[in-house]
């Protein structure tokens, strides 16, 4: 003859094993925002006035449809090459678009005869340098390589 578990000891059970399973997916997703990727940040010379950018207008920067900071002082944009991993960190995380995307906005500018490629440098130390010396520049780096030779500019 069988003993029939006793309908609590099975909630209890059940309950056991629904802690255990959530408990293994905040640890994964602890272990995953470790090894995520890391901050980008967008920064600009200086000189530059604006201290925060809407999120629109960062896009519409890098998107090159937006020459002018509102100064009237002409933006020179900065970018990474297209396969560099904090390029597509920035294009997805800060500016919410994929690399592919910008790349065809430029193209298309390009193209018509409308605009230009922003100007392409080769590491992100170049990046700070170029930015830093650069009226009106604008780029991105990882949070943690910033330096003080550049303004961080705050997205909203």
């Amino acid at each position: 003859m069988q003993k029939i578990l006793p309908i609590k000891f099975v909630a209890l059970l059940r309950r056991l094993l629904l802690f255990c399973l959530l408990a293994n997916a905040l640890l994964a997703a602890v272990a995953h925002a470790q090894t995520a990727e890391p901050a980008m940040v967008a920064i600009a010379n200086p000189a530059t006035s604006e201290e925060t950018i809407p999120r629109a207008s960062l896009r519409a920067i890098f998107g090159m449809r937006l020459q002018n900071w509102p100064t009237d002082t002409l933006v020179k944009v900065f970018v990474l090459r297209d396969d560099a991993p904090e390029h597509a960190t920035f294009s997805k995380t800060v500016l919410q678009v994929f690399p592919q995307q910008l790349r065809m906005a430029w193209d298309r500018q390009v193209f018509s005869g409308q605009g230009r490629y922003p100007e392409q440098v080769a590491s992100t130390q170049e990046m700070l340098s170029r930015v830093a010396s650069t009226p009106g520049a604008i780029g991105y780096v990882k949070a943690s390589e910033v330096n003080p030779n550049v303004r961080v500019l705050k997205v909203r």
